[in-house]
């Protein structure tokens, strides 16, 4: 009998949307991927969009209003009919053209920004969905094959530094507070598993409800030029 790989393990294939929103995760898996091969030109898309910013949210109308070729227009079809089975079912989707995130440079010695590898965090139950149609795609961990942050020694030893008090139960909530506690360090021979294009995710996240662990996910750094199209929520 072959060996499991760990993403073998955390990640579970459905065929449907349907699928992806009635499968629970349960034991090792908090990765759910509704695998399909789309069709369309997202690129031209993104290429009608005037970026102001880093980052822009687009809306169903604005995505209407676009003059589109033949394979523009199934593209977008694609597009708001994902946004409209996540909104059917109670979910907050965005559609964003993104250049770049904004990178955090307050503590140096560990950014907490979305190219570190997270957890999501909410005080209810639900969880994160993600779909990148054009662009560079995020990535996923096997939570065994990452260290969190605050438990590495010189990492713990620095923000004791930038706390500065002498009770622990205080620094415990100042981890949380500033979110130092929600981010993870690969092992070095950890086995990074990129999301692809097209694929719409599902990942488990921090929760009082959650029978898993949350998902280790990360944002990538985009390619020199290049924008991404993505839905999240």
């Amino acid at each position: 009998m072959s060996k499991l790989s760990p993403s073998e393990h955390q990640i579970k294939q459905v065929s449907s949307f349907d699928q992806l929103i009635a499968t629970s995760f349960h034991g090792n898996v908090n990765a759910l991927c509704w695998n399909r091969k789309l069709k369309g030109d997202f690129s031209e898309i993104v290429h009608k969009i005037t970026l102001t910013e880093n980052m822009v949210e687009i809306h169903p109308k604005e995505l209407l209003a676009l003059q589109l070729s033949e394979q523009g227009q199934v593209a977008r079809n694609i597009l708001l009919n994902d946004f409209k089975l996540l909104k059917n079912n109670g979910k907050s989707p965005t559609i964003n053209i993104i250049k770049h995130y904004e990178r955090d440079d307050a503590f140096p010695f560990f950014p907490t920004d979305v190219y570190s590898f997270h957890v999501d965090r909410s005080p209810i139950a639900t969880d994160t969905f993600l779909c990148t149609y054009y662009g560079a795609t995020s990535d996923i961990l096997p939570n065994a094959q990452a260290t969190q942050k605050i438990l590495i020694p010189e990492i713990r030893a620095e923000l004791k530094k930038l706390y500065a008090e002498e009770c622990e139960e205080g620094f415990e909530s100042f981890l949380s507070e500033f979110f130092f506690d929600l981010h993870y360090q690969e092992n070095p021979e950890a086995q990074i598993i990129n999301l692809g294009i097209g694929q719409l995710w599902k990942l488990a996240i921090d929760h009082p409800e959650s029978n898993v662990l949350p998902c280790l996910h990360r944002a990538p750094k985009e390619k020199k030029g290049e924008t991404r199209l993505m839905i999240i929520c």
